[in-house]
């Protein structure tokens, strides 16, 4: 019988640039974690924090019925594409929905791509080191459908770095071969970006200007070591219209009279707190002297993410050894 639960690996950001064929390297997909348990008919898709995501994706849960395995727990990503590219803005459209209508689903169609085998016919694998658990996804799992197994390279170079970054990618994923699954944060997975991303917390909202409908700008945040809300600056772009509405619907019955941070100089006019409650994603250039982020731009919303767990993301150096 499978687990109800297994937490995640998740990877670590590095400035350090390394190639060796004792790690193996993929793409950094931009989109919703998602370990799925599959026992017969039975599926079960659960995001990094215990979401329920089954019903939201559903043409996934019947290709994971169509593989015909017995009993497996599988780990992956949902993403979305635009124009090639995975769109974590365009996956916000089906991650949002509950219960998608057919139209929905054949308007934003979503991929699963599977990149790690955790448990397998009654085996706990997470102990072999990850070439052997890549071997058994490859003999066991035949992706039908929108599943998909997750290309790598063993001993890749910088060109392939650079490759993914023309390519609009994310970066790459680095994981070391010989390492078993670790749940949390490891650096026998690194991360190397191609753009600046970063997870916050909104704490408030300001007044729209112009003929602009919902809000003017999300008051953004992160937790730092001692568990204060540090206040990170001000994202007004990337927004449409929909969001703009819909958004500040959600923003509004989070309102409260005080401000949710604990450090930074904060807006004092025209300015709405909230509960902070919603965890956004934000691309920006670099962060400032300050400690805010430098032309933020608003990519989506996460909720397979806990507030309480978005920190400031640091690259750290890293050795291949």
């Amino acid at each position: 019988m499978l687990p109800s639960w297994v937490e995640p690996e998740l990877a670590t950001l590095t400035s350090a640039r390394f190639w060796s064929r004792d790690w193996m390297y993929e793409r950094k997909l931009d989109g919703e974690r998602c370990l799925a348990f599959v026992e017969g008919a039975t599926v079960r898709l659960l995001t990094r924090n215990k979401k329920p995501v089954t019903s939201t994706y559903p043409e996934l849960a019947d290709a994971l019925r169509d593989m015909h395995a017995d009993s497996f727990i599988a780990d992956g990503e949902v993403v979305a594409f635009d124009r090639g590219r995975t769109s974590f803005a365009r996956l916000q459209q089906r991650m949002q929905v509950l219960e998608p209508s057919a139209e929905l689903i054949g308007q934003v169609p979503v991929s699963y791509y599977l990149f790690d085998l955790l448990h397998a016919e009654g085996e706990d694998l997470r102990g072999l080191p990850l070439r052997a658990r890549k071997r058994s996804m490859r003999q066991m799992l035949r992706p039908v459908g929108p599943l998909r197994l997750t290309p790598y390279r063993t001993g890749a170079s910088e060109d392939y770095l650079d490759q993914a970054c023309r390519w609009g990618w994310e970066g790459l994923i680095a994981k070391r071969a010989d390492a078993p699954y670790r749940s949390g944060r490891s650096r026998d997975w690194l991360k190397f970006k191609c753009v600046n991303s970063q997870e916050v917390v909104i704490g408030g909202y300001t007044d729209p200007r112009g003929g602009r409908e919902g809000f003017g700008a999300l008051l953004i945040g992160y937790y730092d070591a001692s568990g204060r809300l540090v206040y990170a600056g001000k994202v007004g772009t990337g927004f449409s219209e929909v969001t703009l509405r819909r958004l500040h619907d959600q923003l509004r019955r989070l309102e409260r009279r005080q401000p949710p941070f604990d450090r930074g100089e904060l807006p004092r006019s025209g300015v709405h707190w909230v509960d902070p409650k919603l965890v956004a994603q934000v691309g920006f250039t670099e962060w400032t002297t300050a400690g805010q982020l430098r032309h933020p731009r608003f990519l989506g919303l996460r909720d397979d993410k806990a507030p309480r767990d978005v920190v400031r993301e640091k690259p750290t150096p890293a050795r291949a050894s």
